[in-house]
């Protein structure tokens, strides 16, 4: 396993939609290369930023093989989220993209009935079962998935030969430090709270996975950068802006993927459509706030970048 195909900034893929609301594989192939044309390590696709819950097991298909097929000849890594909540479509996922050669696999615990950790175990090994040749990384998100990992749980858990991390979206930074402390040297443990990215690597994080990069990649870039250079007053500044922008964002009526597709369709064209129910769409009253956020990243660009 080459670690440093995991190292940097992997943006969460956002869903993309046509005016009917079905998944857009023009509009998907577009994102991976604005996304590319960043300069970004990756790409975590069919998580929570591509409304993976509210979609078939055929459309999440769809999403990753225009993806595979945009990314083909690119110095991106592919990692497909594939927890459906059964282990049947979970399978038929994680076999489909090993089909495809996505890099590695991901996948939260099963929700909604809270099992024991032993059947959290089985589900995870049962999946990547399907995909023997793939990586697979573990997903906490205990705020959405109601379980959270643990160190038994995930020294269970490494006793698969294909578990190579954890994508970690819990808030305690601590968390990050415990699972890299487990795992070893080579153990890829990716932060997931975008407020908090400095921190996580601070912590030992390989990289990071998150929702609001691909709105600005930029800024998450520079933060990478300027924190391996030692700088990290420089680089905290550039944080903190972050963190003003992500509570912006997450203060319209729409739904924070909503507002994100709009802030990206305004400044580069790229229509995404809107987000799929039960997830609120932008209303009116929005667009002043969608226009502020707009101006808010592009001049932090220009002043850090």
């Amino acid at each position: 396993m080459d670690i440093k195909k995991y190292q940097g900034v992997i943006p969460a893929f956002y869903a993309c939609y046509d005016e009917q609301g079905n998944i857009s594989p023009e509009g998907t192939r577009a994102l991976v290369r604005h996304l590319a044309g960043k300069g970004v390590r990756g790409l975590y696709v069919g998580g929570s930023s591509g409304e993976c819950i509210y979609q078939s097991v055929a459309e999440r298909k769809l999403v990753l093989e225009n993806v595979m097929a945009e990314a083909k000849g690119r110095d991106l890594t592919i990692i497909a989220h594939v927890a459906c909540n059964n282990t049947k479509d979970s399978q038929e996922l994680a076999a489909h993209a090993e089909s495809l050669g996505v890099d590695a696999l991901a996948s939260i615990p099963p929700i909604y009935f809270h099992l024991p950790p032993y059947g959290i175990a089985q589900y995870w090994n049962d999946i990547s079962a399907a995909a023997p040749n793939t990586d697979f990384i573990i997903y906490n998100i205990p705020q959405l998935a109601g379980v959270a990992l643990s160190i038994p749980l995930l020294q269970e858990m490494l006793k698969n030969p294909r578990v190579i991390g954890v994508k970690n979206s819990s808030m305690p930074t601590q968390d990050i430090q415990m699972w890299k402390d487990e795992g070893g040297e080579n153990f890829v443990v990716m932060n997931g709270p975008d407020e908090q990215f400095i921190s996580g690597l601070a912590m030992g994080a390989t990289g990071g996975i998150g929702g609001t990069y691909a709105v600005m990649p930029e800024l998450f870039l520079k933060v990478w950068d300027l924190f391996h250079a030692g700088k990290m007053a420089e680089a905290a500044k550039i944080q903190n802006e972050i963190c003003r922008i992500i509570y912006k964002l997450c203060s319209a009526h729409g739904n924070l993927y909503a507002v994100m597709k709009e802030v990206i369709k305004q400044q580069y064209g790229l229509d995404m459509g809107g987000v799929r129910a039960p997830l609120a769409n932008l209303i009116d009253s929005d667009k002043a706030l969608v226009d502020a956020c707009s101006k808010q990243i592009q001049d932090a660009i220009a002043k850090y970048c």
